[in-house]
């Protein structure tokens, strides 16, 4: 398959190699101009689009998605699919699928879950919303990036159980680090607390797969001064779009609430770029 791929970041990167490595043609773009292995790389985002038969994007926010849609959706034939794979608010994503409808182009928003690790292994997580036939067109390319891709509805619907599942992630993450610094404080090991918590009603991923303690459970970021992995910006990017939605939505999520309050002064002490779960480092 002939694909063009904007935004070869640490996720986008990893993304666009395992296409190549695949065997699919590969075009692609980003700013940064990354040399990354199989992928060829193209002078613009038009030009990377030119002639695919499916466009994965992965980018920052909702503006940049909407501006470099408004360049590609022109460059692509008609009956290709541009698939977003950022994490935007569900405006822009719902307003991105309709200017690619409106050309004759399949449209999917597909933010992913399993951070830059599962994008390099290829086991991430894609929640997708759009038609039936343009999910049918890009499963083939899911199945490479990902473990599992989950039809959740039409356009827009990816996004919403992106944000859901994200604020979730936060929620889990600062309970999980209170809950360790709790246990050292009462003089408990923190590998006992995890042999036990592991195991009990306390399992969720923050503890089993990502353990803010370092030298606790699976390799994860806090075993390399919480560098790489899921920003703390980024997550405080995620629970702001959860309380834009939740706003519009006309719900009050308190937990989430207080979620991005803690993350906001995180990130305002200087936190931004270490992975979210050094949040752990604030509660101690």
């Amino acid at each position: 398959m002939k694909i063009g791929f904007i935004g070869l970041g640490n996720m986008g990167g990893p993304m666009a190699r395992n296409l190549a490595a695949a065997g699919h043609q590969v075009a692609g773009f980003d700013l940064a101009a990354p040399q990354i292995e199989g992928v060829t790389p193209a002078a613009s985002a038009a030009e990377a689009a030119a002639g695919a038969e499916v466009v994965i994007t992965m980018l920052p926010n909702g503006q940049i998605l909407r501006a470099v849609a408004a360049e590609v959706i022109p460059a692509m034939a008609p009956g290709a699919v541009l698939c977003d794979c950022s994490t935007v608010d569900v405006d822009s994503a719902r307003a991105v699928a309709e200017q690619a409808v409106a050309a004759g182009l399949g449209a999917l928003d597909a933010p992913v879950s399993g951070g830059v690790g599962g994008a390099a292994a290829g086991t991430l997580t894609f929640m997708v919303g759009g038609s039936d036939a343009a999910f049918a067109t890009v499963s083939p390319l899911f199945d490479i990036m990902g473990q599992k891709a989950v039809h959740c509805g039409e356009s827009g619907a990816g996004q919403a159980a992106k944000i859901c599942n994200n604020m979730l992630l936060g929620i889990h993450m600062i309970g999980t680090c209170e809950a360790f610094a709790m246990a050292e404080k009462l003089g408990l090991d923190p590998q006992k607390f995890y042999d036990i918590a592991s195991v009990s009603s306390d399992q969720c991923w923050s503890m089993t797969s990502y353990c803010p303690v370092p030298g606790v459970g699976p390799d994860s970021p806090s075993d390399h001064r919480y560098q790489g992995g899921f920003s703390t910006a980024l997550m405080l990017k995620d629970l702001k779009l959860a309380m834009e939605a939740a706003d519009i939505a006309g719900i009050d999520p308190q937990m989430g609430r207080r979620a991005k309050e803690i993350y906001e002064a995180f990130d305002a002490a200087g936190n931004s770029p270490l992975d979210f779960s050094a949040i752990f480092n604030s509660i101690k």
